[in-house]
């Protein structure tokens, strides 16, 4: 009888042995796979994508009630990925339009995609919004730009990305794209007319991008 327990505490002594080897053995493997990880990250450096913001169309525009605003753009907005070996998934991206800090439009996201190294996305989505409350002083401020002869609105895009190193998927990270767009109006008007009522502007500004 007693063989046996020393037997059985034997055994015992040995599975716990073994199983913290390999415990041992999986925390040196993950924190080996994180070190390399961490090099390759600190070697490559991923760099925030471009932007370029190459033209706005303008369906609608019209500022005339007090204190509201419609308006109806279409902006083509190019993305470039200027990194070698870094691909970026952007998650979620919404645009929309700002004047003096105040979002004028609604938001218009666009679908989850991947974007390869040194790949370039056009998107061209439709931004607006109908009879938007302006602060009332930028609604005075609005109406004496216009009748000077052009506005100056703010588009922007506001997004989630996530960036990938071979297999390795970052987290999310914060995307904060401002692009200045001036809208001319009247005999100053520098777009081109591409129907009744709707103008073409071409801006070709790049962007400023924050993550």
């Amino acid at each position: 009888m007693s063989s046996n327990v020393k037997d059985c505490h034997h055994h015992g002594c040995k599975h716990k042995k073994l199983l913290r080897k390999i415990l041992t053995f999986v925390l040196i493997a993950s924190l080996l796979i994180l070190i390399t990880i961490l090099i390759i990250w600190a070697i490559l450096r991923p760099t925030k994508p471009t932007f370029i913001l190459q033209d706005v169309t303008v369906y609608a525009f019209n500022a005339s009630t007090p204190n509201l605003l419609t308006s109806n753009f279409q902006v083509t907005i190019t993305s470039r990925n200027p990194n070698d070996q870094i691909g970026i998934y952007y998650d979620k991206l919404d645009f929309y339009a700002t004047y003096h800090g105040q979002q004028v439009t609604l938001r218009t996201g666009i679908p989850p995609t991947f974007q390869g190294s040194n790949e370039v996305n056009v998107w061209s989505p439709f931004i607006y919004g109908t009879d938007v409350p302006i602060a009332p002083f930028n609604s005075i401020l609005l109406n004496q730009e216009q009748s000077s002869g052009g506005v100056t609105l703010l588009i922007m895009a506001d997004g989630r990305v996530r960036w990938k190193v071979g297999s390795f998927t970052s987290g999310r990270y914060h995307l904060y794209v401002r692009c200045p767009a001036f809208i001319s109006f009247g005999s100053r008007s520098t777009g081109i007319i591409v129907s009744e009522n709707v103008v073409k502007y071409q801006i070709s500004t790049r962007c400023s991008v924050s993550a």
